[in-house]
């Protein structure tokens, strides 16, 4: 999404207290079938709703959001993607680039902290979030369970003080009594006839219970020191349920979060793409890939290609001969050793036992395979053997080989970059394909080579390279390895002078290649066996069509 995608709105839009309206276009993924889409994404009124288009917001959204409650979460690992929930429903949504996706996420929570529902980073410090609580039980503390808890607490607290305090008081009553009656011996005779002659209720002297309050003072001692034994074990039995019942809680919400996240992750979504752990069924991501297939042919059939205003000259065409500009060029060892045996290996017959496999068979067309794992990713080197008629070698190669009708025939082809141009026979290409959900973008970085061979053969041979502008696996995309050869052979009767009407061109298309990425062997088999024989018939197809009333060039 571009800068000119991304509007807010001026200042009069903004309300008092209020938030400014953001509105743009957000890649958001659907379901497994059709993956990520372009859709319209307006935040307004702490709202977020969307689109399929802008031109359609007038018609009523597609589905909306309530901020109010609602999670915004960027993803770990990619940096252009946010996934906002409410409950079980979340949209996961991608912007163009690291910053606009940044911007999006400080408006949405913007709107939260407005609302007074802020995430775990708000405060009321920061725009009047809801209050940071400072232990469990004080979170717990909003509902009944949590009065319970906390009244629990002040109890046990209580019992705690209380035995103290009686703890404190028995000891010092015991004091007392043990000096009142230490000193009874010590008073004077006077002092004793006047206590004699106190008398109690029940009619005895005073002097006649010091032996009572003694037993009364050492039975009193044992009764608080039992009380207190027996306090402090209800207080740590106290304690240990408390302990218990925050454990089973903090159980439960784990076990909640778990449910939470299997349901979610029972829904397809967009991190069940590719890769050793996705938990996407092959079936499913055999389905998503096919119809992403499905869908370029569709965008490649409405396609209105404007009449070339180049037409194909003799110089254009492959040359007889290398280019010597070619021979002192660096790569030129490792593109003559690898050009020669791809040529030599691309007309050898695929009977006998050296594993080649027919998958596909249409016309004259015949495709073969030898299945190959390295680390547990296919590499199945493929050959297909065809026929065309009314094309030479030649034209069928310079069509393959030339930049300029690539974007033409490649329907799988996003961008396309020329590296550097070596010879008129040479060139080093870097390619972006088109993404296609749930496989991961790939890109290509290699040479390209065509040249004349005996026997009125011309071939192309493209073969991964190295460049220390265009690394490996950056920018978001896996990078993939190749080794493709294009041979062609024309024949035509003997004795007879090469036309249209008798030229016959047959094809060997070899291909090795490394996806750089983990995808499940069974689709890419599938898509193999869906897609090679496909492509052949367009890019022959596409030859022919352009052939058609031109001179032949042998």
């Amino acid at each position: 999404m571009s800068e000119d995608n991304l509007t807010g709105s001026d200042n009069s839009d903004i309300e008092e207290g209020g938030n400014a309206e953001l509105r743009g276009y957000l890649s958001k993924w659907t379901n497994y079938i059709h993956g990520w889409q372009d859709r319209f994404i307006v935040l307004k009124d702490s709202t977020l709703s969307y689109y399929k288009s802008e031109l359609e917001s007038n018609l009523g959204c597609r589905g909306a959001l309530c901020l109010k409650k609602a999670k915004v979460k960027p993803h770990e690992f990619d940096d252009c993607r946010f996934d906002v929930s409410v409950s079980d429903c979340v949209w996961y949504l991608r912007a163009s680039n690291p910053e606009e996706k940044q911007q999006w996420i400080d408006v949405l929570e913007s709107f939260k902290v407005e609302s007074g529902y802020g995430t775990s980073s708000d405060s009321s410090s920061n725009g009047g979030g809801l209050r940071r609580h400072g232990s469990v039980t004080s979170l717990q503390s909003t509902g009944s369970h949590g009065r319970t808890s906390r009244r629990l607490a002040e109890k046990i607290a209580e019992l705690d003080t209380y035995g103290e305090l009686l703890s404190k008081q028995s000891t010092q009553l015991q004091q007392y009594f043990d000096m009142c009656v230490a000193k009874l011996p010590e008073i004077g005779d006077d002092v004793t006839e006047a206590i004699d002659a106190v008398e109690l209720a029940d009619g005895n002297p005073l002097s006649l219970h010091a032996g009572e309050v003694r037993a009364t003072s050492t039975s009193f001692k044992a009764t608080v020191t039992a009380t207190l034994s027996t306090l402090q074990h209800c207080a740590a039995l106290m304690r240990r349920r408390e302990r218990q019942a925050r454990q089973a809680e903090e159980l439960y919400m784990a076990l909640k979060n778990q449910l939470t996240e299997a349901r979610l992750a029972s829904k397809p979504g967009p991190d069940h793409e590719e890769g050793p752990h996705s938990t996407l069924p092959d079936d499913e991501f055999y389905d998503a890939v096919e119809t992403g297939f499905d869908k370029m042919e569709e965008e490649r059939c409405a396609r209105v290609v404007s009449p070339s205003v180049h037409t194909r000259d003799q110089v254009e065409l492959p040359p007889p001969a290398i280019d010597n500009r070619l021979t002192v060029h660096p790569l030129w060892t490792e593109i003559d050793r690898i050009s020669t045996e791809q040529i030599q290996a691309a007309f050898e017959d695929v009977g006998g036992g050296n594993g080649w496999q027919l998958f596909a068979e249409e016309g004259d067309m015949r495709m073969y395979r030898r299945e190959v794992e390295v680390d547990g990713m296919v590499m199945d080197p493929l050959k297909a053997m065809h026929k065309v008629r009314g094309v030479s070698a030649r034209e069928m190669c310079h069509y393959f080989f030339n930049p300029r009708y690539r974007y033409e025939w490649e329907t799988t082809l996003e961008n396309m970059n020329i590296v550097e141009e070596i010879s008129s026979d040479a060139m080093v290409f870097h390619q972006t394909f088109k993404r296609i959900w749930p496989v991961s973008q790939r890109d290509a970085l290699f040479w390209s080579h065509v040249r004349a061979s005996d026997d009125d053969t011309y071939a192309v041979i493209n073969h991964s390279t190295t460049n220390p502008d265009y690394p490996a696996n950056a920018s978001g995309c896996i990078r993939l390895f190749v080794t493709v050869c294009l041979a062609c052979r024309s024949t035509c009767p003997a004795g007879e002078r090469p036309s249209r009407d008798n030229i016959t061109t047959s094809i060997a298309y070899c291909s090795t290649v490394n996806p750089g990425g983990w995808a499940p062997a069974g689709v890419l088999r599938a898509v193999y066996k869906r897609e090679y024989p496909k492509f052949l018939k367009r890019f022959t197809g596409y030859v022919a069509q352009q052939c058609r009333g031109k001179p032949l060039a042998i």
